[in-house]
């Protein structure tokens, strides 16, 4: 089984040096930096901060070099994330409207006794249309890998073996931020959630968020206007019932009650977990453990950000 620390946002306040060094790893490091995008392989300030041995991934730059070789599957995963696009948009819609009602349900001046099961409804119907839009996507994501065999592929096959070669010859996983949606492809793409589950992870941010159940993008005040927590994809659950928040004070109103109560009570029975700089937590055998030298919290179903204990 393995055995996973994930840690608050590095980028301001590095911690994942001295949680490497805590555990007495000695390398070499598997990076998955795919998340970065055309960034990938500027690592030098994270193998300075590791201090050992590192082999990177190379996932995102091989993922370019297998649809320059094999056009007809680069044209089919076109073809995949064109429609997945469109069921977010409907669900995106769809979701707008009940997140309006719900808003509109938790902040009414009425006793709890009255508005209760209307909360209760409101809900219920939050997490029917979650629920719904995931599984289309994944309907959509079987019917690819069905079609498309990307086992069969000799650009996938070849590139699966010589990541898989290159993982299980490392100490420890390091999987940082960046795109989720870019990281969440290679590591399907790659078949590595198997391979995942036996070895020492080290992840945060966007990496976090890849390795459990659910990934939700939140955003309460975006740029753009109003901003709605959205489901966005299956992880790989190899954390299951947790849902991490990272850069939670930045992106969430953690002081409104309302807000706070409507997301825990939506995303249950998962535990909505913020993770800002320094906080962290290790999860083996189900259980979450907080580091030592980290603080964790946690949103209640009762609007509340609580401290969680040891």
């Amino acid at each position: 089984m393995s055995r996973i620390v994930i840690l608050g946002p590095q980028r301001l306040k590095p911690t994942v040096g001295e949680a490497v060094r805590r555990r007495q790893i000695r390398g070499p490091i598997s990076l998955i930096t795919a998340g970065w995008q055309e960034r990938e392989m500027e690592d030098q300030e994270l193998r300075d901060e590791l201090g050992l041995p590192c082999v990177n991934l190379r996932l995102y730059e091989r993922w370019e070099e297998i649809l320059r070789e094999d056009r007809e599957f680069f044209h089919a995963h076109r073809a995949r994330q064109d429609l997945l696009r469109q069921v977010r948009h409907f669900y995106q819609r769809r979701l707008n409207h009940l997140m309006e009602q719900a808003n509109e349900v938790f902040t009414m001046n009425a006793s709890d006794e009255l508005l209760e099961p209307e909360r209760r409804d409101v809900i219920a119907s939050l997490q029917a249309l979650d629920a719904h839009y995931l599984r289309r996507v994944a309907e959509i994501n079987e019917e690819f890998e069905w079609s498309w065999r990307p086992a069969s592929r000799p650009a996938v096959a070849r590139h699966r073996r010589q990541v898989a070669q290159q993982l299980l010859g490392g100490d420890a996983v390091m999987m940082a931020g960046g795109h989720i949606a870019v990281i969440l492809l290679r590591l399907r793409l790659f078949e590595l959630a198997p391979l995942l589950r036996r070895r020492m992870i080290f992840a945060w941010s966007a990496g976090a968020m890849a390795l459990t159940e659910r990934v939700v993008l939140f955003h309460d005040t975006p740029p753009q206007g109003r901003g709605y927590a959205e489901v966005f994809e299956h992880g790989l659950a190899l954390i299951p019932n947790v849902v991490v928040l990272p850069n939670a004070r930045r992106r969430l109103r953690l002081d409104d009650i309302h807000r706070v109560e409507l997301m825990a009570r939506r995303l249950a029975p998962a535990r909505c977990i913020p993770l800002d700089e320094g906080e962290g937590f290790e999860w083996y055998e189900g259980e979450v453990d907080i580091l030592p030298a980290n603080g964790l919290r946690e949103l209640t179903r009762d609007g509340q950000v609580q401290e969680v204990h040891p």
